[in-house]
This record gives structure tokens, C-alpha cells and sequence, in this order.
């Protein structure tokens, strides 16, 4: 029972140990006799099934007050024994089949990754609907996976990038879910109960809010069938929170003084959401101020022209609820203000006078043609993708689309979006040794 199938024939090159082979995706939507759907990709060229799955909007924004960190504990609990399997024996299963299984969590998504052999289909998929619909959180696995986030937390204490990291969401998303650390800290982890993991998985994990990828040596109607058998017992709708919108904070000084050579630097503006016309305006104009990482104005000022830093970037950051673009670079405490007044005079340069054609032109070449490489050199890196472009509302046909839209972008366009993004006073985080 399958509703609708759409077939495109993007050529892909895969840039991979100095061959360029080409090939053609052809995506399905499938749905399953139950009702639950996912985007398929066949690919009979090896015996395996790469599946991606997400739970939109039921990461780490959903920890409730004073218990931040029970997704991310979630995640490393899925495959520690499930149904009448223990951890140590269900471990040994995944082994013995050839399973690859692991969950992550996200602020705005709970996701799993699953590989498997086809020869062990059976046994591998049972393994992945016992995990996602009977985990058993006994007392040893719960206070060994605990144990070892306490242990990274404890050890990241001091880290540069961890502290900018923590000041940063301070900085930028005060008092939103968004500012809270994924891994949650000491005391609100130690305060996870089972229950707790229980109780956040009834709440985050529903058929309305399941977004699927899969890769491999399956066809539809087979798919349809495990569709069900693993995710087919889930709750209809889940029940998350409302989580509020936010506009990143502007203007923010924040200094953190640390004992350690090196400066850590990050700016950040409003960004632009995913789903807005202009979304690749404004990414091409950021390839060019900071995207590109040997090309970009703020490689050649920082680096190339200067050597104050490795290396320096910017990036598009898109939330489910807010969107950012954000600047970082590392260099010595004494050229960290130069370093920061450099990053913002090529802000200002930018926003004043926008990139030339023959930037764009550059710009939009990589970002085509960097796409494949990125996103589509795997069976999960496909699968991730399918999943993302469901997440993101972009179309079963995005990838076919994607040039042409790239394309279609004019040198106007981008000085439009760097007068909007980069006319504003920026927040500013730094994490390193006094200067005064």
C-alpha cells in the first residue's frame, strides 16, 4: 500500500578515493499498511539497510526543569537491554548480527541510526523495535552510561571551547531551553530517574512527529512491513512542549577570563530560517564571508594576511526555533580585540558593499558542487539526508531543485540579505586571560 512514489535523477558524483563515479537517486515516499511513511532509497549494491529516524521537537528542549540532560541519557540507554534482553546480551546480539545501532539527541530532535545485514534482517530489526518500544533502563547500564556523561562533564570543565560554548547560549538564548547544556550538569543528571527516561519517551516519541530515511537492499513493500513491526506500536501523537520562539539576543558582552594560551572568540547575529525564500542568498553571502574555509574574506584577513589564528569561520545555525549566524576563531589573548575588530569590519564590509560576481560565481560552484560530497557519500549519510529534508519541509524533489535554486540567486539578492543579517551590533563571547 503505497500512496505516492516520485522519481528523480539527480546525478551525483561521489568524490571518494580519487574517483568520481556518477549515479542517479531514485527517492520514494513509502507508507506503510499502518500508516507510517519514510523516503526510500534502493540501492542493491551492497547487502546492507542503512535507517535514519528522528522525533521532531523531542530533544533536549523537552527535559523537564531541574532534569536537563534525560535525552541525552536516553540516548545512550536505547541499546543497554531491551524486552527480556539484558544490556550485556543485547550488546553481544548486535555483535553476533552485524548490527550498527546508536541514538543521539539533539535541542530539537531525538534520532537513531541503524544499520544491519541483510542476511540478519530479521534479528536486526527485532533488535531495533525491542530498543525503540521495550528498553529495560536496569540499575547497572543506567548508572554506567551516567557515569561516563558525569565523567566528560567533569572533564570539560575547563575546557575553552566548552565554557564559550556554555557562554555563548547564555549570551545569546537567555533563559530558553536553547541556553541549557544537552548533557545537562551534575546534579540535574544524577536526579534522572527510569521513570523520568519513561515518561520522556512517551512524551517525545509519536507516529505524527517520526520522520524516516532509508538506505539499501530493500524494496517498498518489505520496508512497509518493518515500518510497522518497529515503529507501528508507537503512540499516534506524541505530546511535547511547547517550546517558545526567540530571536538571538544583540549586542551581548561576554568575557570569560581562563587560565590557557589561547582566546576563544564567537560572534553572533540573527540568522535566517531554513524555510525562508532567501535562505540561500544569505548562505552564498556567508560561503563568502566565512563559509568557505580557504577561500572566504575572513580566512585571507585573519589567517592568510595576518596569521593570528589556524583557522576562523562563520556558519547558518537553524533552530526549530530560532535561527543565527555566528563567527569563531582562536588566536593569542594579546590579538584577541584585533582579532574581533577584524571579524567585525569585514561584517561591516559586507553589509556595506557585498561580495563581487565573480565571488558569487565561486560561491555557488563549491556549494553545488560540495553537496554530494557532504551529504550523500554513504548509505547513512543518505539516509540523514532524506531524513533532513523532511525535518525541513523541503520536498521529496529538493535535491533535484537544489541547483536551480542556487542558481537562481542574483548578486542583488546577496547584498540584500548582508544589509539585513550584518547591519546589527553583534553579541560577543570570549573565553581566555585577562588583558588588563
Amino acid at each position: 500500500m503505497f500512496q505516492f512514489r516520485q522519481t528523480f535523477a539527480g546525478a551525483v558524483a561521489l568524490l571518494a578515493a580519487g574517483a568520481a563515479p556518477a549515479f542517479a537517486i531514485d527517492i520514494q515516499e513509502v507508507t506503510s499498511p499502518g500508516g507510517i511513511k519514510a523516503y526510500l532509497v534502493e540501492d542493491y549494491t551492497n547487502p546492507l539497510v542503512a535507517v535514519r529516524f528522528a522525533f521532531k521537537g523531542g530533544g533536549a528542549t523537552q527535559d523537564a526543569e531541574g532534569r536537563e540532560g534525560t535525552a541525552n541519557l536516553l540516548s545512550g540507554l536505547l541499546d543497554e537491554g531491551a524486552g527480556e534482553i539484558g544490556s550485556a546480551e543485547f550488546q553481544e546480539r548486535l555483535d553476533n548480527f552485524g548490527v550498527s545501532l546508536s541514538f543521539s539527541a539533539s535541542y530539537d530532535a531525538f534520532s537513531g541510526n541503524f544499520r544491519a545485514i541483510v542476511e540478519h534482517e530479521d534479528e536486526a530489526f527485532e533488535l531495533l523495535r525491542l530498543a525503540v518500544n521495550e528498553p529495560r533502563f536496569d540499575e547497572e547500564p543506567v548508572n554506567r552510561i551516567r557515569g561516563q556523561i558525569a565523567t566528560g562533564i567533569i572533564a570539560n570543565r575547563n575546557d575553552p571551547g566548552t565554557l564559550a560554548g556554555e557562554a555563548f547560549r547564555n549570551a545569546v538564548f537567555p533563559g530558553h531551553p536553547y541556553a541549557r547544556p544537552v548533557e545537562g550538569t551534575i546534579d540535574t543528571l544524577n536526579a534522572v530517574t527510569a521513570d523520568d527516561l519513561r515518561a520522556f519517551m512517551e512524551s517525545s516519541f509519536g507516529r505524527d512527529n517520526l520522520y524516516i530515511g532509508v538506505v539499501g537492499a530493500i524494496d517498498a513493500e518489505r520496508l512497509g512491513r518493518r515500518l510497522d513491526e518497529v515503529f507501528g506500536a508507537l503512540p499516534q501523537e506524541a505530546a511535547v512542549a511547547e517550546v517558545p520562539e526567540i530571536v538571538p539576543a544583540t549586542g551581548v558582552r561576554e568575557a570569560v577570563e581562563l587560565a590557557v594560551p589561547q582566546t576563544t572568540i564567537q560572534l553572533a547575529v540573527p540568522g535566517i530560517r531554513r524555510d525562508d525564500e532567501d535562505f540561500f542568498a544569505a548562505y552564498l553571502m556567508n560561503h563568502i564571508l566565512g563559509g568557505g574555509t580557504f577561500t572566504s574574506r575572513l580566512f585571507q584577513e585573519i589567517r592568510e594576511k595576518r596569521g593570528l589564528a589556524y583557522g576562523v569561520g562563520s556558519y547558518l545555525s537553524n533552530y526549530d526555533h530560532s535561527a543565527l549566524l555566528a563567527a569563531s576563531t582562536a588566536t593569542r589573548a594579546d590579538r584577541a580585540q584585533e582579532s574581533i575588530e577584524i571579524i567585525r569590519a569585514e561584517m561591516v564590509r559586507m553589509a556595506e558593499e557585498g561580495p563581487g560576481q565573480e565571488e558569487l560565481d565561486k560561491a555557488k560552484a563549491y556549494v553545488k558542487g560540495a553537496y554530494a560530497v557532504q551529504n550523500l557519500s554513504s548509505s547513512l549519510s543518505i539516509a540523514s539526508t532524506l531524513v533532513g529534508i523532511q525535518l525541513d519541509g523541503l520536498g521529496i524533489g529538493y535535491i533535484d531543485e537544489r541547483e536551480a535554486l542556487i542558481d537562481a540567486v542574483t548578486l542583488e539578492d546577496v547584498q540584500r540579505m548582508a544589509r539585513e543579517l550584518l547591519t546589527v551590533d553583534p553579541s560577543i563571547v570570549t573565553v581566555g586571560p585577562s588583558t588588563t
